[in-house]
């Protein structure tokens, strides 16, 4: 058997679900918007010092709009991101969604 092939399964593969975001945004634009972010995501995205709020980095755009789009409706509750996402237009939640899922992750423990 070919031992290239697993790794171009594997490969393709993963450049699949680089494709997989339906979201549609800009994430020069995001990266804008997310200067609101900062002080409780981590300027990258990735804030380490206090794990009580979510890494956005590396996560998939669909997910993180999805989530913005929850708390600006209500069906998810925190009063903090209530606040942050009350004057945001579709676009610009989209444009955040495409910014954070565009930055690199990073591994760590998850509270």
């Amino acid at each position: 058997m070919n031992k290239l092939l697993p790794i171009a399964v594997t490969a393709f593969a993963l450049a699949g679900l680089a494709e997989a975001s339906s979201v549609k945004g800009n994430a020069v634009a995001g990266k804008q918007k997310a200067e609101a972010c900062a002080s409780c995501h981590g300027a990258d995205g990735n804030k380490t010092l206090d794990n009580s709020y979510p890494k956005l980095a590396g996560q998939y755009p669909d997910y993180l709009l999805k989530a913005l789009k929850e708390y600006k409706s209500g069906k998810r509750s925190n009063a903090v991101m209530a606040g942050q996402v009350q004057n945001l237009s579709e676009a610009d939640m989209a444009n955040l969604a495409v910014y954070f899922g565009s930055l690199p992750g990073q591994m760590g423990i998850i509270h």
